[in-house]
């Protein structure tokens, strides 16, 4: 197939029931608030990884679904606003849409960061916002509300056969044979490149670092 899979060299430790984790944590106390909307948990894998990278830099972190935050939360009390969000089927979330449409001035008040991850990105050439076309659609969408993220990165997903209900095999098995993808349904493949995670958190570090935005 000429697809390389990644591994994986965090520790998942965090889990739902950590304290970091968890949505009632107190949003407003950390510097970079990590926000998820993933279907079968890569897309949280991703959000626990930049988390790990950070607090080594000494940032403190607060992880939560996108569905999760409230009304009330004051999202520009934070440093940054990280959001990791999977494509199923050609979309994002609808609480992301959602959650961009609401509190785009709240976001344009911090540094904003935007992952996209999706299988399409397993081919490097899919891997820039300007060539993945579910990237470029949502961005235009987001700064059309007046949000435009200071930095925005396409990570590949990963391929969980195992996991899918039958629908979602089939329909998967379908779109990986049509682009030349994996279709052994007893397999599970990561694509995700933990090497471009990193180098964002280590982006993201500096650059709140240059905004003397220490703690």
């Amino acid at each position: 197939m000429g697809e390389r899979a990644g591994t994986n060299p965090y520790h998942r430790g965090m889990t739902a029931s950590s304290p970091d984790f968890s949505p009632a944590s107190p949003h407003g106390s950390a510097d970079v608030l990590l926000l998820h909307a993933s279907r079968f948990g890569q897309s949280v894998a991703i959000a626990e990884a930049l988390a790990t990278d950070l607090r080594a830099a000494g940032w403190r972190c607060t992880l939560a679904r996108v569905q999760d935050v409230a009304a009330s939360t004051d999202l520009a009390r934070h440093r940054a606003v990280v959001i990791v969000a999977s494509i199923r089927y050609g979309h994002f979330d609808r609480a992301v849409h959602t959650l961009v449409a609401a509190r785009a001035a709240e976001l344009a008040a911090t540094v904003g960061v935007f992952v996209s991850v999706n299988l399409t990105a397993r081919k490097p050439d899919k891997r820039t916002p300007q060539t993945n076309a579910y990237t470029r659609k949502f961005l235009a969408f987001a700064e059309q509300r007046g949000w435009r993220p200071a930095f925005c990165e396409v990570v590949a997903g990963a391929l969980r056969y195992p996991r899918y209900g039958f629908f979602d095999k089939r329909m998967i098995q379908f779109i990986m044979k049509l682009t030349g993808g994996e279709t052994d349904t007893a397999r599970e493949v990561e694509y995700t490149d933990w090497e471009q995670v990193r180098g964002l958190a280590q982006r993201l570090a500096e650059r709140l670092a240059q905004d003397g935005s220490r703690r």
